[in-house]
């Protein structure tokens, strides 16, 4: 089968621990052949987002405290970890997270735990966005969400360049976009991305022609391409005649430094070799991590997967690390006017 050749370096992270390959093989046999049959289906169909809604019961990292924010179209949480300040304590970092689920499913319950591990890992507070998502709205208006929520950010008196962009599997993609959005606004450059798992082209055929086309732990490669026509029906319903231009294809030299992680057996590896090898073409620093027979995500099981502790200190590393990176002064471009919000519940946590 084809393989990309790379001008990045991936990092292989050796390491697949039993409880790691526990996991995966329970997918394989549970998740799979479910994303499968939904992949065969000749209709469109949008199940009830049950788990978001039983993800409530999870608990958070161990001393995290939250609170819901309205934004002007959805409603997002701001996170801080055990120990972690906000700019008016005198932390001037933040991150802003975007959940995955193929823009279909989960949301702010089923990513919190994750959520609060990387505000511990990172020592920044988060704000997680609740953006919308399919059968609602398309994939537009969940980047709308995302732009909207690095304005509420602004508002509060970070700076573009101080504020860490994140995101996995669907996520990964909302994470570029948004980035790619905030720049074009003139609003300044952000600190840098990070994606994990990430969906980024749309383009099924990359993914076909890629060595993982079938040994993905969780998604038939007919899933992803069902997906994919899902999007595309979603946008002519919605009237939207303009095609949507992913991740891996967008203008790329002036983006912030990044970090992508992914298993190695992953479907969406295709994805993400592609756009490391455009970011590090387009002079773009990018540290491509590929995790040892890791499934999709494996970072939101850390609580059971030592691979994925490992991974979120990664993240944490990284995102402190661009705090040391010297910001080029055509990155500090003016700020809009951010659109202001309004916190509306009380701080609740653990």
């Amino acid at each position: 089968m084809a393989h990309l050749a790379l001008a990045a370096r991936p990092t292989y992270v050796r390491g697949s621990s039993l409880r790691s390959k526990v996991l995966g093989l329970g997918l394989r046999h549970t998740l799979r052949p479910l994303l499968g049959l939904w992949g065969h289906l000749p209709f469109d169909v949008f199940p009830p987002n049950v788990v978001e809604h039983a993800a409530k019961l999870l608990p958070v990292h161990e001393g995290t405290m939250w609170r819901t924010i309205d934004l002007p179209t959805t409603t997002s949480e701001w996170l801080q970890a055990k120990g972690v300040d906000e700019i008016s304590g005198g932390n001037d970092k933040a991150i802003l997270y975007f959940h995955g689920g193929a823009f279909l499913t989960c949301g702010l319950n089923t990513h919190r735990r994750l959520v609060s591990r990387i505000s511990y890992a990172a020592k920044q507070p988060v704000l997680n966005v609740g953006y919308r998502q399919m059968p609602y709205e398309p994939i537009n208006e969940s980047v709308a969400d995302g732009v909207d929520a690095f304005a509420w950010l602004l508002d509060r008196g970070y700076r573009a360049e101080d504020i860490t962009i994140t995101g996995d599997s669907a996520g990964g993609y909302l994470a570029f976009s948004v980035a790619r959005a905030v720049i074009d606004k003139g609003w300044g450059r952000p600190a840098g991305v990070v994606a994990l798992s990430p969906l980024l082209d749309f383009d099924p055929a990359g993914k076909k022609a890629h060595r993982n086309a079938d040994r993905c732990q969780l998604f038939p490669l007919h899933a992803v391409a069902k997906l994919t026509d899902v999007t595309l029906r979603m946008d002519t319903r919605r009237g939207i005649t303009t095609a949507r231009v992913d991740p891996v294809n967008m203008p790329l030299a002036d983006m912030p430094p990044a970090m992508i992680h992914v298993g190695s057996r992953e479907v969406l590896m295709a994805d993400a070799e592609l756009m490391a090898n455009r970011l590090v073409s387009a002079g773009v620093p990018c540290e491509l991590q590929v995790w040892e027979k890791q499934i999709h995500v494996f970072h939101a099981a850390a609580s059971w997967v030592p691979e994925a502790r490992l991974a979120i200190e990664e993240i944490g590393a990284f995102v402190r690390g661009l705090a040391e990176r010297e910001v080029p002064s055509s990155a500090a471009a003016p700020v809009a006017a951010a659109v202001p919000t309004t916190d509306t519940a009380a701080a609740s946590g653990l």
